[in-house]
């Protein structure tokens, strides 16, 4: 029988320390947690839903207030952080906000309202893969419709607001009332299974993840749309967005995965026994 060098041993008894290490912490865990729950899969199906629902809302919330309302193309600009030499090229794909009301047909709301709700259960079943609860019984699908239509006066709210001319307060007060949607999000889609506390985390991370995947944006997909127009023309445009959108979805499942752990973690590694000296 060959015998392996003490150098290949040690190396191979070193890695496989070190592998178990990570698999044992936290940052293993949540790596196979982002397979058990199908994260990539999921980001990829609220993007698709997202495009549907989100850019016809926005522009139809926006026409309510055609003085103040931003339409969906000036809320893209705003979570990529688009440059002006990209703004432009974003602007051209969107009807704005005077154009939706005249254009806008029952046809159109009612696969508004379809798109909508297929949406709301998209996003309640990734919550409930992140905290292994069941499925909800078919009669809960009215919290889909209370969603949609609380997420309708959230993005009126947010697309007629004046606060985004003062950065600092507008910043926090966006923040602020970003946690508190998506904490009550969590809470009404998972019918009240997990508790408000346990949530919470999942909130902060949520939007902390969101603010910088904005700063991502802006060093990345920014300058994309500028490029991917030139070559693809307004495909181009559209294929960063919806690269956009499936990064929006990483963030929300993982973010409330990433609160999951955190809120499991955090009280364990408190009341651990300290190591005497």
């Amino acid at each position: 029988m060959r015998m392996k060098p003490s150098g290949a041993a040690d190396r191979s008894s070193w890695f496989g320390r070190l592998r178990r290490v990570l698999s044992r912490s936290p940052v293993g865990r949540g790596w196979r947690r982002s397979g058990e729950i199908e994260l990539w899969s999921r980001a990829l199906g609220f993007a698709a839903l997202g495009s549907l629902t989100l850019a016809p809302l926005l522009i139809i919330v926006a026409a309510a207030d055609p003085g103040h309302g931003r339409g969906f193309a000036q809320w893209l600009e705003d979570g990529l952080g688009v440059s002006t030499a990209s703004r432009a090229e974003v602007e051209q794909l969107f009807t704005r906000p005077g154009q939706a009301l005249r254009t806008t047909t029952a046809f159109g709301l009612a696969a508004l309202a379809v798109f909508g709700l297929s949406f709301g259960a998209a996003v309640q079943t990734g919550y409930e893969k992140v905290w292994d609860v069941p499925p909800a019984r078919w009669w809960a699908r009215w919290r889909h419709v209370v969603w949609l239509a609380v997420l309708t006066g959230y993005l009126f709210v947010s697309a007629t607001t004046p606060l985004r001319r003062a950065p600092l307060a507008g910043g926090a007060v966006t923040s602020l009332s970003a946690v508190l949607f998506i904490w009550w999000s969590q809470r009404l889609l998972l019918g009240g299974r997990i508790r408000r506390r346990a949530l919470l985390p999942g909130a902060v991370a949520t939007v902390i993840g969101l603010i910088g995947l904005r700063v991502f944006s802006r060093l990345v997909f920014s300058p994309l749309i500028a490029s991917s127009t030139v070559s693809y023309g307004p495909v181009g445009t559209v294929l960063v967005v919806q690269s956009w959108l499936v990064g929006v979805g990483v963030v929300v499942f993982g973010g409330a995965m990433l609160g999951r752990l955190l809120y499991e973690e955090l009280p364990s590694r408190a009341h651990a026994p300290r190591r005497r000296g």
